[in-house]
């Protein structure tokens, strides 16, 4: 099924469950009030959910409505805990490779990790505020899953079990602010600020086969100011599924049902084309693109973000159906006060 949350002047919305084809949607008052719920009670509301997706599909549901992105908060609002990683390796090396520095062995066998503010998501055509563009803003395509209750110590095999929901992830970076940041020792702070998501988060289910193994074996389209950046695939070159990320989370610590799980950005290595390296995927964030580059020629130049920009994020099935909705916003300056 397909779960969002409509805007409704509240901290948490209000769930909507929403039609495979994203035309129409229902409100779940009946069922639900609010996703967290869902979730904190998920074996006795989550089939009550799907009967009405299913009436919802087959044209049956008396108070259906037209589905707007616009009116989506992000399907979780504020979440108990948004860990983002880095499960894509060659971002990390053509990182590396940019700045002639070697990847630490111990990156190919235990994740890399940030701990994000999940107190404020934005939806996914809010507009993204930046207070300066010297910040260096840049979009970051992911994908992220919801979770249930996973216990400390668990498996990767047994922390998949843990995954409730799947949805995608613009992971706003301030690039500027990082090596600051960074070079404190303490980690991302101010450079990531809210993060958006997809309109709608859909269970595994509605992935079919592409769904492998904790891994989402379909193309992430990236769209920069009308034109398309980004064409990755998200399952093949994905090092550690989600069942390996939430374990390195659960290594010291439970994991509690609406914990927001990111893949970090999702990246494709490059092919030589006579004898040059080519990347023709594209990139899923820009710094990636600088960093191809500075590969290429020496450095980087393509800017970051300014206001007035656009991104585009997406995901559609083999059948070239939208499976979550776009994320679709636009960078834009503080309103004064």
């Amino acid at each position: 099924m397909k779960l969002a949350t409509y805007k409704d002047g509240s901290r948490d919305g209000q769930l909507v469950v929403v039609s495979r084809d994203l035309s129409s949607a229902h409100y779940a008052t009946g069922i639900a009030a609010k996703m967290q719920q869902v979730l904190d009670d998920w074996n006795f509301l989550a089939p009550q959910l799907q009967d009405l997706y299913q009436a919802l599909n087959s044209g049956k549901a008396r108070h259906a409505f037209p589905f707007d992105p616009a009116q989506c908060m992000a399907p979780l609002p504020r979440a108990y805990q948004w860990a983002d990683g880095s499960a894509y390796l060659n971002h990390v090396e053509l990182v590396r490779q940019a700045r002639d520095a070697e990847v630490p062995a111990s990156f190919y066998t235990d994740p890399l990790m940030y701990q994000g503010g999940s107190d404020d998501f934005i939806g996914p055509c809010d507009p993204v505020v930046v207070a300066s563009e010297a910040f260096g803003i840049d979009f970051e395509a992911e994908i992220a899953v919801v979770t249930a209750d996973v216990a400390m110590g668990s498996t990767p095999e047994q922390a998949l079990e843990g995954v409730r929901l799947v949805m995608l992830a613009n992971d706003v970076s301030l690039r500027n602010l990082i090596p600051g940041e960074l070079a404190k020792g303490f980690g991302f702070f101010q450079s990531k600020p809210a993060t958006a998501f997809s309109p709608v988060a859909v269970t595994l289910d509605e992935l079919g086969d592409a769904w492998d193994h904790g891994r989402v074996n379909l193309t992430l389209q990236s769209i920069w100011n009308g034109r398309k950046v980004g064409m990755c695939e998200a399952g093949p070159e994905m090092t550690f599924h989600f069942g390996q990320l939430i374990a390195h989370i659960c290594k010291t610590r439970n994991v509690r049902a609406g914990s927001i799980v990111g893949s970090g950005t999702v990246s494709n290595k490059g092919v030589e084309v006579n004898g040059r390296p080519e990347w023709p995927k594209g990139y899923s964030c820009i710094a990636e693109k600088r960093c191809i580059e500075t590969i290429q020629d020496g450095r980087p130049s393509t800017e970051f973000m300014k206001w007035g920009d656009t991104i585009r994020i997406e995901m559609k099935g083999r059948d070239g159906q939208s499976i979550f909705g776009a994320i679709d916003q636009e960078i834009a300056a503080p309103v004064a006060k």
